[in-house]
This record gives C-alpha cells, structure tokens and sequence, in this order.
C-alpha cells in the first residue's frame, strides 16, 4: 500500500503543483480545500476541478467563515490592491494578507491528517514569488511540524507529522515548468483575487500579476481567461 498524505488545495498554481508532486512522489493523496468566504471563492471550484483530474483519493471542502474576522481585502469591503509594480509586490505585507491563514488551514489539515492516519502534509506555500506573506516563509512551516507533533496524540506517541512545502524555493515559473513536466493542467487552475462575477480573472491583481510574469518567464502560454483590459 502507497503511503497517503492530505494535502492543502486552493485551486491556484501552486497549491496544484504541489498535489502533482506528491502523486508524482507515490503518495495517495487525500485534498482538503476550505472555504474561509474568500472574495475569489471561485477557486473552490478550480480545486474541484483540479481534484478529479489528478485522481485525489478523497477530497473534502470544509467551511470556516473568517469574514467574521475581516481584517483583509479577501474577506472584508476592502479594495484588492491593482497594478502593483514588482518592488511593490515583494516589500511588506499586503492588505490581501488574511490574519493567521496558513495557520488555520495548517491546522485543519492536521486534524485531518490525523482523523485519517495519515502522517505527510504538503503545502503550496512558496517564499520566492509570494507577495510578502509571513506564513509562506521555511520558518513558519519548521514551527508548523514542530507544533504539529506536540500538539497531537500521534505525535506525543511517536508518529510524528511531515510538513512539506516542496515549491517553498522555487520562482513562479520554475513552477509552472515543474508541473508541465509532470502533466498539470494548468486551464483547470484559477489565481486571481478579484475576478468578475463570471469569473474571469482581473489580470492586475497581485496574484495575475505573478501568475503572467511566471508563465512568461516560463516560456508557456497561460491559459487563463482575462477580463478585457489594455497592457
């Protein structure tokens, strides 16, 4: 029998990469996607998509609703930032920042990692290209595992947790070079933080904006499809 891992799946680029990589490693993978009542909600149903395809034992969405908390532009009346220069995009910590969100979903998969016996956890968190998250950085995810064994009867027992970002150093289009490799289709996926009611991706996002400069720099077409809009 394949060791099985959960893993944390948005629908977006990396957290898809990163599902390819562990089907890639042998793993059985067992996806959980959270619904927080993020402004991009769509994204819940790129995971789906990205679920099916890539043939995840067992998917499960859960809901925890963090606009009770606001206190971001992805859960709050705040306005995503737009056409943010590079500089811009890696210099402190922006409004589309959710408080404590690697943190909660962590968890989440823990406590399912857990339920389900399964000892792997893997996270698309990604420190090269990330647009000046705290809870995308190697040090959050050693505290993580640390916690993740002190904190939980497998671990006090000595089954302890791996929590494993595998595209933590990689730039945006070392991404998306990884996973074409490995077969991700990347149409399935969605990125951006504040796409119109049909969903169509704003394209001036932080996160479009990374997203077309990894495929660029990748020399790979991106297949999202954009609101209309002038470069």
């Amino acid at each position: 029998m394949p060791d099985s891992a959960v893993i944390l799946l948005s629908g977006g680029i990396d957290s898809t990469t990163t599902l390819a990589v562990a089907v890639d490693r042998g793993f059985e993978v067992r996806a959980l996607t959270v619904d927080y009542g993020q402004r991009h909600r769509i994204e819940l149903e790129a995971a789906r998509r990205t679920a099916a395809a890539m043939g995840v034992k067992e998917h499960i969405t859960t809901a925890l609703d963090l606009r009770a908390f606001g206190g971001s532009s992805l859960t709050a009346d705040i306005a995503v930032p737009k056409n943010r220069g590079e500089a811009d995009i890696g210099r402190g910590i922006p409004i589309t920042y959710v408080p404590a969100r690697n943190t909660i979903l962590l968890a989440l998969a823990l406590s399912l990692a857990e339920a389900r016996g399964d000892r792997q956890i893997f996270i698309g968190a990604n420190v090269v290209d990330y647009s000046g998250y705290p809870d995308c950085r190697p040090e959050f995810i050693a505290a993580f595992a640390k916690l993740a064994n002190l904190a939980t009867k497998a671990g006090v027992e000595g089954c302890e947790f791996t929590v494993e970002a595998p595209l933590i150093a990689l730039t945006k289009a070392q991404i998306i070079q990884l996973g074409t490799r490995l077969g991700v289709d990347y149409s399935l996926t969605h990125s951006c933080y504040d796409p119109t009611p049909e969903g169509l991706a704003c394209g001036r996002c932080d996160s479009c904006l990374l997203r077309r400069r990894g495929f660029r720099e990748a020399g790979i077409p991106d297949p999202a499809v954009y609101r209309p809009f002038e470069d």
